[in-house]
């Protein structure tokens, strides 16, 4: 097997022969890795401490994903599963209603106006939006343990599908571990970012036990 990925394909092409050679599937972490150990040209090789490195690079992988999965099903070859902890290919499983329901992530990834835009200060303000939401009843003291907006919201930080059916508490606190170890202050991470993060983790013991 070439080492090198070939530099005439295009990212969602490069991830899709990764893909093929683990059916068991992989992390984004993984993906990401194998990206810069097999010498692909389109994610930055620079360490992911810097948060516009880590948003570009999340940003441009995730892009690729939405565009090969749209591209597999037009194809009615595979299904592909797109999350932080699992990004897998799956078998083609035709619609069963013509009826198109809104993904909000694809269509947020697949607008490059999105990565154009979004510079540190923004990177910044959406964490300081989650911290203000999560912290809305507790700053008044209020004991309120069950909160679906809150459930939602410590899920979209964490990148997790709330829909998706393997979803349980070891895998949460495996995504918790990563998104710590990348985001640690001692490693050039935010104090914003971890409180962030743990108050997520907090909210989501409750539901995932």
């Amino acid at each position: 097997m070439n080492d090198e990925l070939e530099s005439e394909m295009d990212l969602a092409e490069q991830i899709l022969v990764l893909l093929r050679e683990r059916p068991e599937g992989c992390s984004e972490y993984q993906l990401i890795q194998q990206l810069k150990a097999r010498h692909s040209t389109h994610v930055p090789h620079l360490p992911l401490i810097d948060k516009l490195v880590l948003f570009r690079t999340h940003f441009l992988v995730f892009n690729a994903l939405y565009e090969l999965r749209d591209r597999l099903w037009q194809a009615a070859s595979h299904s592909l599963h797109i999350s932080p902890l699992c990004i897998q290919l799956r078998p083609y499983v035709a619609a069963t209603s013509g009826v198109v329901q809104p993904d909000p992530l694809r269509a947020y990834y697949l607008d490059m106006a999105n990565l154009r835009d979004t510079d540190e200060e923004e990177v910044e303000r959406l964490l300081a939006s989650f911290w203000t939401r999560m912290r809305g009843g507790y700053a008044e003291g209020t004991s309120e343990a069950w909160d679906p907006e809150k459930k939602r919201a410590a899920l979209e930080l964490f990148e997790l599908d709330q829909t998706g059916p393997a979803l349980d508490l070891p895998m949460i606190k495996r995504r918790y571990r990563q998104l710590v170890s990348i985001h640690h202050p001692d490693r050039g991470g935010s104090t914003t970012r971890i409180q962030s993060i743990n108050l997520a983790m907090e909210i989501l013991q409750r539901y995932y036990q």
